[in-house]
């Protein structure tokens, strides 16, 4: 049987295993994603050993670039990030090849693109500054939409406290969110920007998927914001990952 995975820690209520099993089932494919819950990232190549049949695996937090030394390789596109959230494996009859991808690329910006339609703001706030935001910038940066990075410890020129957002976000239309608060069971939690603010103009982008309308997303609704969570990221990005497991 074939066999693929998620490794990351603490994994909870993990959306690639059920999104696969789910796959698999009604495809008819003989195949198992299980969670690797491991809180370091050493003990990634311990499972690659005992699992001959693992052909691969998505990365989640907080190993999305600690994994990378562990790697044999990874695509320029994932090594301009900074982060790997999917790796294939090659094997032969006696060693094996870990390659990195970032599907969280390719996600975003599906997700992203349809979430704006017509619409195209020229500044970006990305809240947070993981592993998930350096993609976002990505994609930003790609699309032409010019960003800042707000972060609860600002360091350089591109990135700014939240104690500067009243002054900025009316023209800053587009904000992601790529920090966890919001995130079930601690559904009362969410990034400190001036709701208030907000305009029908304004995008709420939000990588939290659990629950479906987070505190962030809710308190946009109340203005009249558009909003959009991140289920629909994860499952392009699931099909992209798959694609990169499949490719010969």
């Amino acid at each position: 049987m074939r066999e693929f995975g998620l490794i990351g820690f603490p994994l909870g209520h993990s959306f690639s295993k059920r999104y696969f099993t789910d796959k698999f089932e009604n495809l008819g494919i003989d195949a198992l994603y299980q969670n690797f819950e491991i809180e370091n990232v050493n003990e990634i190549l311990s499972i690659v050993s005992t699992h001959p049949n693992l052909e691969g695996f998505n990365v989640t937090i907080p190993h999305k670039r600690a994994i990378i030394p562990f790697l044999t390789k990874i695509t320029p596109e994932a090594e301009a990030i900074g982060a790997v959230n999917c790796v294939k494996i090659i094997r032969t009859q006696d060693r094996y090849e870990l390659i990195g991808h970032n599907t969280d690329v390719v996600g975003f910006e599906g997700s992203l693109r349809c979430f704006l339609g017509e619409a195209s703001p020229k500044k970006a706030l990305v809240l947070g500054n993981g592993g998930a935001a350096k993609a976002v910038r990505y994609v930003l940066k790609k699309m032409e939409i010019s960003y800042l990075t707000v972060s609860r410890n600002p360091q350089g020129e591109n990135e700014i406290g939240y104690d500067h957002l009243p002054s900025i976000i009316e023209d800053h239309k587009l904000i992601v969110n790529t920090t966890p608060l919001g995130t079930w069971p601690n559904i009362e939690t969410s990034p400190n920007i001036p709701y208030e603010m907000l305009t029908t103009d304004h995008f709420l982008f939000d990588l939290v998927y659990n629950p479906e309308v987070t505190k962030f997303m809710s308190q946009g609704k109340n203005v009249g914001t558009n909003v959009c969570n991140g289920h629909q990221m994860l499952v392009l990005q699931a099909e992209a990952g798959w694609k990169i497991w499949n490719e010969k």
